[in-house]
């Protein structure tokens, strides 16, 4: 099996003077009326957290049970705590986010890889998945390809004695939240959420898990007591409210006209988009890509590098959605 740097991501790419194509978060700070609840939650510091209100916030934003939910300190530790599950096969369909395979083989787990395919669009193919795969982990949308999976072919990867996890931490940035398993109670079905990348938030480490209740105790027992810090808890009752619901859809919006606005603008220069990207990042494959992204680096661009990504490789590069005024002149510096 190949060897990538697993625990490399986009904020090592990042530097002082660059202008940051590298990092999925939409915001480069938190919104006014997000930074006020914060700052007034600072008072509250000296107790221990507590996020029941969170919990409870997050199972009326997607209509779950209480129980069916785990509030966590980003999706991050999400995963850490899912691979404390006993597993005989465990299964990462690539390319994406490499935490998940990180995570098991941290605790132990063999992982085998599922490598979708560049030329089939980076698609799904349920068939794909091993039928002794007991432990089987997706991103929908998925990073860095940015292809959004049917809701159809997650389920069909449901069955007795599997736990199917699915990643949606970029859900939220997609018009409506199309796709979405987030409100339906599916036997051995987990989906992660994550509010960092919308509201700017990757700082604070804010984020959660739903699942049926058998599952989500599990994962409880095992997280290390008040992980979750109290503004993180303020940040997660604050973004489950109807107000916040509601920009985060303009944002989503918002995003996917500069998405395609990107697009546009690197088929122009001959460069087509991989797969059929509904993520607010893009995958592209460029020839002699490392040199293009150092070159990029000193006339003042920081993207994503793509092979760290089990199935891509040197030539593939993936670009962080921003505004057009940002895309004009990335594409000029491109060119």
């Amino acid at each position: 099996m190949a060897e990538y740097d697993l625990h490399h991501h986009g904020d090592r790419e990042v530097g002082d003077g660059l202008v940051d194509l590298a990092v999925n978060v939409r915001l480069p700070v938190p919104p006014a009326w997000l930074r006020t609840e914060l700052a007034a939650a600072l008072d509250d510091l000296a107790a221990y957290p507590d996020p029941t209100r969170a919990t409870e916030a997050v199972a009326a934003r997607h209509g779950r049970n209480f129980d069916d939910v785990l509030v966590t300190a980003g999706a991050a530790e999400a995963f850490t705590l899912l691979a404390s599950i006993p597993a005989k096969h465990a299964v990462v369909v690539h390319p994406q986010f490499t935490e998940p395979e990180a995570a098991l083989r941290a605790a132990g787990h063999p992982v085998d890889r599922v490598i979708l395919s560049e030329v089939d669009g980076y698609r799904l193919d349920p068939a794909l998945i091993p039928a002794s795969a007991d432990l089987v982990f997706v991103g929908n949308p998925t990073n860095p390809t940015s292809v959004l999976h049917p809701a159809d072919s997650l389920r069909a990867l449901a069955r007795p004695g599997r736990v199917l996890v699915v990643d949606e931490a970029f859900l939220d940035a997609v018009p409506g939240e199309v796709e979405s398993l987030a409100g339906e109670r599916i036997p051995g079905v987990v989906v992660l959420r994550s509010l960092t990348k919308t509201w700017g938030l990757a700082g604070l480490r804010a984020g959660y898990v739903l699942g049926e209740p058998s599952l989500i105790a599990r994962l409880r027992a095992v997280q290390p007591p008040w992980s979750v810090s109290t503004l993180a808890a303020v940040a997660t009752v604050a973004c489950c409210r109807p107000a916040a619901l509601e920009e985060a859809e303009k944002l989503a919006a918002a995003a996917e006209a500069d998405r395609d606005y990107l697009e546009s603008g690197l088929t122009a220069r001959g460069i087509p988009v991989l797969g059929t990207p509904r993520g607010p990042f893009v995958l592209i494959r460029i020839p002699d890509g490392a040199n293009v992204r150092l070159r990029l680096r000193e006339a003042g661009y920081a993207v994503r590098r793509g092979d760290t990504f089990p199935g891509l490789g040197p030539d593939h590069l993936r670009i962080a959605v921003r505004d057009r005024a940002t895309t004009d002149a990335f594409l000029a510096a491109l060119g």
